[in-house]
């Protein structure tokens, strides 16, 4: 067995019995929360990237329920039960949703920052269509990197597969994460220093906590692994995975928390409106936003895209 594949099956070594708890815990939460938000946010043309987002996001944790309770199980009954083999295809189809969610984020991240930097060159650019056919090639362009990676890890020797695990952590660490930091850090600048507008629009705080959770809980797992495969050994990846599936987990209640938020949050009539209010009303106070400022009135839907 190759030492990448074993670098790769490491991300699962043992865990503490109650840190499998917590991470199944987690897991569990986020799936329902996902899953939530793929029953009532129906994919159209508005929520296309952020259905699309919670679905992979969803996947991911799905596949981590299994193998965390197998882990729990093998804790508890000091013997082996998964082989190799299914850690390392585990840990290859993980990499399929967490680039997905890399890439979709990037995506809209780079959106929002041209509708409210530039209205105009957004309202003439970025049409629906243009916006599923760049959500089409996102998914082509994930696909295509795991088969890539998993043929040549599977199939292949040590070197090639060590290569296919570099390029694709360099790509994300040096192209989505770079353009997804610079337009989140662009948007918070233009929406600081616009004197029109007296409080940012809940779309903009949403995509600006969920970056932010991203870099800071979920790209450490491509930083890490790229690590592995020059040899360098940072940061436990039994945290960096946990630390994924909190990243993965919290994103609907990001949406719930700022679509049910109110200016008088301290008082009792907002407490009691903000345990009242559902999932689906808050997500439609969120994406439905209308968005005046941002394009003209007769492309209201196109507005509120992102």
């Amino acid at each position: 067995i190759s030492t990448t594949l074993l670098s790769c099956t490491s991300h699962f070594s043992p865990l503490n019995p109650s840190r499998y708890c917590v991470m199944l815990l987690i897991c569990l939460c986020g799936v329902a929360g996902n899953g939530a938000i793929l029953f009532i946010l129906h994919r159209n043309s508005i929520t296309l990237y952020i259905f699309d987002l919670a679905f992979a996001d969803f996947l991911f944790l799905l596949l981590m329920v299994p193998s965390t309770l197998l882990y729990l199980l093998e804790n508890m009954s000091c013997s082996s039960i998964m082989p190799l083999t299914y850690l390392r295809i585990l840990f290859l189809l993980s990499l399929l949703p967490y680039n997905l969610g890399l890439f979709l984020l990037t995506a809209v991240s780079i959106y929002r920052c041209t509708s409210v930097v530039s209205p105009l060159c957004y309202q003439r650019l970025c049409s629906q269509r243009l916006l599923e056919v760049v959500n089409v090639l996102l998914w082509a362009l994930c696909i295509g990197f795991i088969v890539t990676v998993t043929s040549l890890c599977l199939c292949q020797e040590h070197e090639h597969c060590q290569g296919a695990h570099i390029s694709m952590d360099a790509f994300n660490l040096l192209l989505f994460a770079p353009a997804m930091v610079i337009s989140s850090t662009v948007l918070l600048i233009k929406i600081k220093s616009d004197p029109q507008q007296q409080q940012p629009k809940r779309l903009d705080i949403v995509i600006l906590f969920t970056v932010l959770f991203f870099l800071l809980f979920a790209l450490p797992l491509s930083l890490c692994n790229f690590l592995q495969q020059l040899g360098y050994n940072t940061v436990s990846s039994q945290v960096v995975f946990l630390l994924t599936c909190i990243t993965s987990s919290i994103k609907p209640f990001i949406y719930f928390l700022v679509g049910s938020w109110r200016k008088d949050c301290f008082t009792e009539s907002c407490r009691s409106h903000f345990s009242r209010k559902s999932l689906r009303k808050a997500l439609h106070s969120v994406f439905g936003e209308q968005e005046g400022n941002t394009a003209p009135s007769n492309d209201a839907t196109m507005d509120t895209a992102f």
